[in-house]
């Protein structure tokens, strides 16, 4: 089954904008200073997803889309060594934001959020690393729910999850507000201490921009740090927010997609108003 109006009508609205193409108003170049406040005061009313402490000297925010395949690359191979060696220290803040450039996109965040806060991190990353399996499915409605029906989600909470329009709008905000006022040209695209880097970095490349901006004086510490995976031997708490579902367990690592060029990204466009 593929995703129809009848069953998700916000996707299906978020498929009629994102299929009309049209030009970021700003192209921000390699290494380019973002405005850092507004960097940290995203559009929208989406809360951010944060691990690591609010005191660490350098914050390091990174768009990225589910679909992306340079973004899975990063999720996979080099975001486990760089959330051990900058976060858990104490070295970095860091913040997660979403973009999305298409209706699958949109499913993953929209599952993410309702999980909860604690669980967000854990289903982005469980659909990066099974990208392969729901991204090019011929039946992707069905493969995403596969997916998140181990990560404790039922079809009904998963029916409510992607008809949430509140939800919708704001990741719309977010992204328009990456293309228009940041100059997002590619996911994934990262913002360290407002700078800009583009594309699927190594843990090399962060290290050469992050390390000169931690002061030498500065003691590791693992204070307010907030591990970016719950390991798999261990059950993920049940949010008890209301509209929250539990998140019962990781999936098991799935072959990565290969690495290419920054993926182009999706320009904003008004939501078409969901099917009565």
């Amino acid at each position: 089954m593929n995703f129809t109006r009848r069953d998700t009508l916000i996707l299906a609205a978020a498929a009629s904008a994102l299929s009309l193409c049209g030009i970021a108003t700003a192209n921000a170049a390699e290494g380019d200073m973002v405005d850092v406040n507004k960097l940290m005061a995203p559009a929208g009313d989406l809360a951010d997803h944060v691990l690591g402490s609010d005191t660490a000297p350098v914050t390091v925010i990174e768009y990225a889309s589910p679909t992306c395949p340079h973004c899975a690359a990063f999720s996979n191979n080099v975001k486990p060594a760089f959330i051990e060696a900058y976060v858990n220290t104490g070295k970095v803040k860091y913040i997660a934001r979403p973009f999305v450039r298409n209706v699958l996109d949109a499913a993953v965040f929209m599952l993410a959020e309702a999980s909860g806060p604690t669980n967000y991190h854990n289903v982005v990353s469980t659909y990066f690393r099974t990208q392969t399996q729901w991204a090019t499915s011929e039946t992707p409605r069905d493969a995403i729910l596969d997916i998140a029906k181990q990560l404790g989600f039922t079809q009904e909470s998963f029916d409510a999850a992607l008809t949430n329009q509140a939800l919708f709008t704001g990741m719309e905000a977010v992204r328009e507000q990456a293309l228009n006022e940041f100059g997002l040209a590619g996911t994934p695209t990262f913002y360290i201490n407002g700078k800009t880097l583009s594309g699927d970095k190594s843990l090399e490349q962060l290290a050469a921009e992050i390390d000169p901006l931690i002061p030498a004086d500065f003691v590791p510490s693992t204070d307010n740090a907030v591990p970016a995976t719950v390991p798999p031997e261990t059950p993920l708490p049940v949010e008890t927010a209301p509209g929250t579902v539990p998140a019962v367990s990781p999936i098991a690592p799935e072959a990565t997609a290969p690495a290419a060029p920054p993926a182009p990204a999706a320009p904003a466009a008004p939501a078409a108003p969901a099917a009565q």
